[in-house]
């Protein structure tokens, strides 16, 4: 019995890494057939599904889409109602992890996963004996900066949403940084009215149910508390592009990564944003 070919994939997040490793991958390594993949929540942002179309040009081959048949309110059904949360990461499991794992089955695989050289973590990681990671950006030393000079000389540039959030996810990812909701409610106010609608006060003997610890949607954006969001960002933009001293687009972005960074340092799920 012939043993079953080695099958070669690279899950594509929605973000700049994802999609530099895929750019990457096609340059240096021809020779794979490879397969691209992405996990769809059915909560994406539009910018996220014209950013990935952008690359399916540039790659010449399509993304397979995975979770068509059972998107986000389907588990959150399953569920009892309950939303995830930093302490419950049932969507990190369920809509990313387990499509992986069914599309490839028991096939052996290799995944190449674009965690970069200047970053100290893994990424996910299957435990299925079948499918192996490869961290080709570590084993090259590339970086941020060698990302966005990929992403920009390949023509495919960074999604349209670095214009106010730096992390790929769901329009209501609960690892969105005050000023990222901010940005939501500017450019998508429909979305972010439909982020709100899930928030729930809590009641006798039931808790209630806020997107950010200890502040509601609807207090966040309140006038004088939003001013406020606002202006700390725009402070801090400013001193760290000053630091830079460089109007570059690169640099521009960085400062911003770097600024959110610094206003909410927790780690989200790795699967999600790369």
């Amino acid at each position: 019995m012939n043993a079953r070919p080695v099958r070669h994939v690279i899950g594509i997040s929605g973000g700049k890494d994802s999609a530099a490793l895929a750019i990457w991958m096609k340059l240096h390594r021809p020779e794979l057939d490879l397969e691209y993949f992405f996990c769809d929540t059915g909560e994406e942002l539009p910018e996220t599904y014209e950013y990935l179309t952008r690359l399916e040009s540039f790659l010449g081959k399509p993304i397979a889409r995975l979770n068509a048949d059972r998107p986000f309110e389907h588990w959150r059904k399953v569920y009892g109602g309950y939303l995830p949360s930093k302490q419950m990461r049932w969507c990190t499991r369920q809509l990313k992890i387990r499509p992986l794992e069914l599309w490839l089955g028991d096939d052996p695989a290799v995944s190449y996963v674009a965690i970069r050289a200047d970053e100290d973590r893994l990424g996910y990681i299957s435990t299925k004996p079948n499918i192996s990671a490869v961290f080709p950006f570590k084993e090259e030393g590339v970086d941020k900066e060698g990302v966005f000079r990929i992403l920009e000389s390949s023509g495919v540039g960074v999604p349209k949403y670095y214009e106010w959030r730096t992390r790929s996810g769901c329009y209501f990812c609960f690892f969105q940084r005050k000023a990222e909701w901010l940005g939501l409610k500017e450019r998508h106010p429909d979305l972010f009215e439909k982020a709100m609608a899930y928030e729930k006060e809590g009641g006798e003997g039931e808790p209630g149910f806020t997107w950010n610890q200890n502040e509601s949607l609807a207090e966040l954006v309140a006038p004088e508390r939003a001013a406020e969001i606002r202006a700390k960002h725009q402070d801090a933009m400013r001193r760290e592009q000053e630091r830079k001293r460089s109007k570059r687009l690169v640099d521009v972005l960085d400062a911003r990564d770097d600024v959110l960074a610094d206003e909410d340092d927790e780690a989200p799920c790795l699967v999600c944003h790369v």
